[in-house]
């Protein structure tokens, strides 16, 4: 027996103008993650699919050797390789691969739920911003950490910055603006959203911080890097007036491997 279209769900689909997403995942050595990380993606799909919208899922393998490439196609995903290891170029050679009118960067060790990704859903139906982020939340109960993320929740909310674990745009916009930035080993979020602020504006559109729903990611680095390792990146950053952005050997936080 054929279940009946209420009402309510043939005005969505009739109001919802047809949109493909590609959902794009930057991933190295991320076996332990990746496989729980594309199934949350794909339950979070359903908001999409609701709407009658088609949706992908891309894996960059930025040269992994373990595998993750392997658990990636077992899980779904269509996955392309990337040689350079750098979250720019991975990211970017993603986007490459990708068909849908618009982007959803996901980090690999990040979760998102069918309601934050109903909210992207809400703001393309909206019409009135180019791209977006959201606020971040922990999977874990480190008071400093929640602290930090705190303070950047804040940041974010207030420069319209968007966290790299999660970024949202057209595709068309980003391809303008030429993508993510592969002259930065760390940071190119920030560079990004600077770029995809200054298109909107350009626009008459906007970028938004999406607020009521948030994007549960690993506390993992806070975890397997010592305080004193964060500030000396953060201090090194500061005193070389970001140089040290440009050198992946500068940025091991992001690159030694530890996972």
């Amino acid at each position: 027996m054929v279940e009946p279209v209420s009402a309510f769900k043939r005005m969505v689909i009739c109001h919802s103008p047809r949109v493909t997403l590609s959902i794009v995942v930057p991933a190295f050595n991320e076996e332990k993650l990746i496989a729980a990380t594309l199934d949350r993606i794909h339950a979070a799909r359903e908001a999409f699919t609701r709407l009658g919208w088609e949706s992908e899922i891309i894996v960059c393998d930025n040269n992994s050797n373990d595998r993750t490439p392997e658990l990636a196609r077992a899980a779904g995903a269509k996955v392309v390789f990337e040689p350079v290891n750098q979250i720019a170029r991975a990211r970017n050679s993603g986007a490459r691969a990708a068909t849908g009118d618009w982007l959803i960067f996901v980090d690999a060790d990040s979760h998102p739920s069918v309601e934050l990704f109903g909210e992207v859903a809400n703001v393309i139906r909206a019409g009135r911003a180019i791209a977006g982020g959201c606020l971040i939340q922990f999977d874990g109960q480190n008071r400093e950490a929640n602290f930090w993320i705190g303070i950047w929740n804040i940041v974010s909310r207030l420069t319209r910055y968007a966290a790299g674990s999660f970024i949202f745009c057209e595709a068309a916009g980003f391809r303008e603006i030429g993508g993510f930035n592969e002259k930065l080993f760390a940071t190119e979020e920030l560079d990004l959203s600077r770029r995809l602020k200054k298109l909107a504006r350009q626009r008459n559109r906007k970028m938004v911080i999406i607020t009521r729903h948030r994007l549960i990611t690993s506390v993992r680095k806070i975890m397997l890097y010592s305080r004193f390792e964060h500030i000396r990146f953060i201090t090194r950053t500061i005193v070389s007036g970001g140089r040290v952005l440009r050198n992946r050997d500068d940025c091991p936080v992001w690159y030694d491997g530890r996972r």
